[in-house]
């Protein structure tokens, strides 16, 4: 499976996204740069966390009109697994591509700690690896991660089990329902304000992020892949 991980300027998180894939997860791994305009080749696309564009506007908001995001929104039409972390979710927000908006946190304070999560659904391309209830550690780095949508919107990401992680015991940024993640109905573009890619190793204080770039690459091979 070949993944791109798409560079903005003041993306951050990039080297520790790739890291992941790479060395961690054993695949093909490529940095795509904001200007590209095909992403034909890659099988899965990955937005990681940072600043871009120094979140001038908005956290997101000059990055979804980037080249690249036509063809990330081309991507996702295609079915491809949409992966967006923290600044990378907030791009998806911006783009449509996922509903609501993030706002500072509830303190108005950068927060960088290593959190709970549950798992709420494990029946995507994304946590097949995990168990529903799962709580699993994976570390957090954001000053707006503060999801809000209205309550027609609420009521459809419960109803349509589109809410994949929610902050297990103290919810750290004020989130609406003291949600971590989402999916789009299509299941397959997930944005999520903890850090996947930073929980792939022991050495780093946890391997629980690794769960969730082995489903990717499961559910890929399971679509795609014809074992003899």
């Amino acid at each position: 499976m070949k993944f791109a991980v798409i560079v903005f300027p003041g993306s951050n998180c990039d080297v520790d996204m790739f890291h992941a894939i790479k060395d961690e997860l054993g695949q093909e791994v490529e940095y795509v740069w904001h200007d590209a305009t095909n992403l034909d080749e890659y099988d899965g696309i990955l937005l990681p966390g940072g600043f871009s564009y120094g979140d001038y506007l908005r956290s997101g908001a000059i990055a979804r009109s980037s080249n690249v995001m036509n063809e990330v929104v081309k991507a996702a039409e295609q079915g491809k697994p949409v992966l967006g972390v923290c600044n990378g979710f907030q791009i998806l927000l911006e783009s449509g591509l996922l509903p609501g908006a993030m706002q500072r946190n509830k303190g108005l304070k950068f927060i960088c700690r290593t959190v709970p999560l549950r798992v709420e659904n494990d029946k995507t391309m994304f946590t097949s690896e995990y168990e529903n209830g799962e709580e699993i550690m994976i570390p957090i780095a954001h000053g707006e991660g503060n999801y809000y949508c209205d309550e027609a919107t609420l009521a459809t990401l419960r109803e349509n089990n589109q809410i994949v992680f929610r902050y297990a015991g103290d919810n750290p940024n004020g989130s609406l329902d003291s949600i971590a993640g989402i999916v789009n109905e299509k299941g397959n573009v997930l944005g999520m304000m903890p850090h996947p890619e930073r929980a792939v190793s022991e050495l780093l204080g946890s391997a629980d992020g690794l769960k969730l770039f082995k489903s990717i690459v499961r559910n890929w091979r399971e679509t795609y892949v014809i074992t003899s």
